[in-house]
């Protein structure tokens, strides 16, 4: 298959959805397809909106992939009749996300007309299918394909988990540190603000690592920093910007649970690969973090922004080293019963397939 692939920026870009995007690419290739990456730059969503009156759908393909972050930019190119089948990646959509109603009612408006100009989806959660659904019905062919979670191998074993777990005696006080992880681009919709904030009130015998880009949101990333001066909190939070690979392995070897609390997450990769190193995750009741995380069995999930239930969660966690174990062991049994990536993969290849 010659197969075209539509996104934003560089598809190196460290992200989740960037990542599916990725290794979706590197599988289709391994299997003899030609995978063609067409990007159009970043910009406001103004001027994402003007594209639709210079962007045309690319020749010579068999089949065409937009990740539909790239909606505002294809309505137009899409609109009418294809000269090969259009099939949109959504990992979610815009008009999900926390943020004032008139401005979401927009993005509805226009997500809408683009999801209808379409062919068919890549889904990348069953809640994301039942977000599309519920906006334009469901009479389109479409594939629910989970993203990858096994680019670090095979889960860290039980004993290094009931080690690790055991309470060490770490910091000044001689209190035992509870190693927390926050992974992900320091931007608003990742409620890093809601987990500092509940370090603030538990504040005792915790280490916070921070990783994930600093220039994504460099407003609120800036914002965050000056809440750990302003709190005292620099002893306890420490940010490291965007790693990848080995350092990455190291933190996450290190650590004891993972807390992501976003506002809206249209699967969250990052719950699973962390609890293929035994971390509970800690995420949020909106969005598909309940399709990964077991509430009470391997993680917990919050209300959006409430910082007096994390810090809840948090203590629990460090004072009952025997409940984080059980939970770390239970993590780790969820992470082993996703399906490989190249399940999934194979899923999206036999789907666009059928298009031919």
């Amino acid at each position: 298959m010659k197969i075209g692939l539509v996104i934003y920026g560089s598809i190196d870009t460290l992200s989740g959805g960037y990542m599916y995007d990725r290794m979706m690419v590197e599988y289709l290739r391994s299997q003899g397809d030609t995978v063609e990456i067409i990007s159009l730059p970043w910009r406001n969503y103004a001027a994402h909106l003007m594209d639709n009156f210079t962007f045309k759908l690319p020749p010579n393909l068999d089949i065409l992939i937009q990740d539909e972050l790239n909606h505002p930019s294809l309505i137009g190119a899409n609109w009418g009749k294809h000269p090969y089948p259009v099939i949109s990646l959504v990992h979610h959509l815009r008009c999900s996300e926390l943020r004032p109603k008139w401005q979401n009612d927009l993005y509805r408006i226009i997500e809408k007309k683009y999801l209808q100009s379409v062919d068919g989806f890549i889904f990348n959660s069953k809640t994301t299918k039942g977000v599309v659904n519920g906006l334009i019905g469901n009479s389109k062919p479409d594939v629910i394909a989970y993203p990858p979670t096994d680019r670090f191998g095979d889960a860290i074993s039980e004993s290094e988990i009931e080690e690790r777990g055991k309470p060490a005696l770490s910091n000044a006080e001689g209190e035992k540190e509870l190693h927390i992880l926050f992974l992900g681009n320091v931007m608003g919709r990742k409620g890093l603000h809601t987990l500092l904030e509940a370090v603030s009130i538990q504040r005792s015998a915790l280490r916070l690592d921070v990783i994930g880009s600093l220039t994504t949101e460099p407003e609120y990333a800036k914002r965050m920093q000056e809440f750990v001066m302003a709190n005292g909190l620099s002893s306890i939070v420490h940010f490291h910007g965007s790693l990848n690979n080995q350092p990455l392995i190291d933190k996450l070897k290190h650590a004891h649970v993972l807390v992501v609390p976003s506002s809206y997450e249209g699967f969250g990769i990052v719950y699973l690969e962390g609890m293929g190193f035994g971390l509970p995750a800690i995420g949020t009741t909106v969005g598909a973090a309940g399709e990964v995380i077991r509430d009470g069995v391997d993680g917990f999930l919050i209300q959006p922004g409430d910082a007096h239930s994390l810090a809840t969660k948090l203590q629990i966690m460090n004072e009952r080293r025997d409940v984080l174990v059980q939970m770390s062991l239970a993590a780790r049994t969820r992470y082993l019963a996703q399906p490989k990536w190249n399940q999934t993969a194979n899923q999206i290849r036999e789907f666009l397939l059928s298009f031919m």
